[in-house]
């Protein structure tokens, strides 16, 4: 069992063992179970369980450098010429705008929080861009629940998320120094669009079966995860987690954006990055940090899968309040079949907190203990 506390509250707790993998971050987690063997890879089946929600997620196995890891695979491919339509520009830029009508954000609290510190395109020169848009919006939302969730845990739940003092980001005074520059945007706008075209590749394979054939086995020390490809740099953070940055430790929360300097993971599992953008109180932009492949490969595993959700937003959406109607938006299933949920998840991850718990206040006890007893 490893338990990571985090600066500001809340704690990630992950239990490994007999091939299942448990993950924890309060307000849910996930439990995660081999599911089968498909063309030379091994692909897991994850159930995530949150306030009484069940909902599941296919995720092929990397092994590398002596270290597994878990990467999101689709359980639904768009027509390849959608994902083409959605990388390519438009013939006229879009407005669209914050209100009814638009992306309906006004008036919500993390919008009136976060609203100075990120600020949506003006008009959107192609689907991707619009993409990028969601994606941020949706890390931004996720983050504000989160914390105040944590708050709650805490202390009677606070108006806005507590590691920021209580101020908003819509003043845009003290805090200019800590927006999410154009130059960031566009970072993740060439993500977007690198993605979106590896998948138009990908889906008249209904799946990626043309890849299948590149590894001989899921145990092969040359499957480099994608948190790690040399050619993907950005990341966009999808959880609070704590990192270190020159020997002290600091906090970075969702929405904020890394890029990653070095390829090859050390003795800890952890890769060289620098902050591109955060916020008040956290690890400042431009530091250099250590973090885990872990951590990056669930950014990445978010961003797909956030990806994907704004795809399908966006095939509903097109054709629609003036933006351009897509050719083909039709949806085929996965070549891996979606997994049934594991109804023990919610008490797997009810057991995992109570021992770690225990596992915590037993290393307070040894701690006070050894203190009281005037040992070194």
């Amino acid at each position: 069992m490893r338990i990571n506390n985090n600066i500001h509250g809340g704690r990630t707790v992950v239990t490994e063992r007999n091939n299942v993998r448990i993950v924890n971050r309060g307000g849910g987690g996930y439990v995660q179970h081999p599911y089968m063997n498909r063309g030379g890879h091994a692909y897991y089946s994850r159930t995530f369980y949150s306030h009484g929600v069940y909902h599941t997620g296919i995720y092929r196995g990397y092994y590398f450098h002596g270290a597994h890891y878990y990467g999101y695979y689709p359980g639904v491919w768009f027509h390849p010429g959608f994902y083409g339509w959605a990388w390519h520009p438009w013939g006229a830029p879009l407005a669209w705008g914050i209100g009814v009508g638009g992306w309906g954000w006004g008036g919500s609290p993390w919008w009136g929080f976060y609203g100075g510190w990120w600020n949506p395109y003006p008009v959107y020169a192609g689907p991707a861009f619009w993409l990028t848009d969601y994606l941020i919006a949706s890390e931004l939302q996720a983050s504000y629940a989160s914390q105040y969730a944590t708050a709650a845990d805490a202390a009677p739940a606070p108006a806005y998320p507590p590691n920021q003092g209580g101020a908003s980001y819509s003043d845009n005074g003290a805090n200019a120094q800590v927006t999410l520059s154009p130059e960031v945007k566009e970072a993740i706008a060439e993500e977007v669009k690198a993605q979106l075209a590896s998948q138009e590749q990908q889906a008249p394979t209904q799946g990626g079966a043309a890849d299948q054939g590149a590894a001989p086995n899921n145990t092969d020390d040359n499957q480099v995860p994608p948190a790690l490809d040399p050619a993907r740099r950005t990341f966009v953070v999808d959880n609070s987690i704590t990192v270190v940055s020159n020997g002290q430790d600091c906090e970075l929360t969702g929405g904020d954006v890394i890029t990653r300097l070095t390829d090859t993971p050390d003795g800890d599992g952890n890769v060289n990055a620098s902050v591109s953008a955060s916020k008040k109180g956290e690890c400042a932009a431009g530091q250099q940090i250590a973090v885990s492949v872990d951590d990056l490969m669930e950014m990445h595993n978010h961003f797909e899968e956030q990806l994907n959700n704004g795809l399908k937003a966006l095939a509903d959406k097109q054709g629609t309040n003036g933006m351009p109607k897509a050719p083909d938006a039709s949806t085929v299933s996965s070549d891996i079949p979606a997994p049934d949920p594991d109804k023990d998840a919610s008490k797997e991850l009810s057991d995992q907190q109570a021992q770690a718990d225990q596992a915590e206040q037993q290393a307070k006890q040894d701690a006070a203990s050894q203190g009281g007893g005037g040992q070194e």
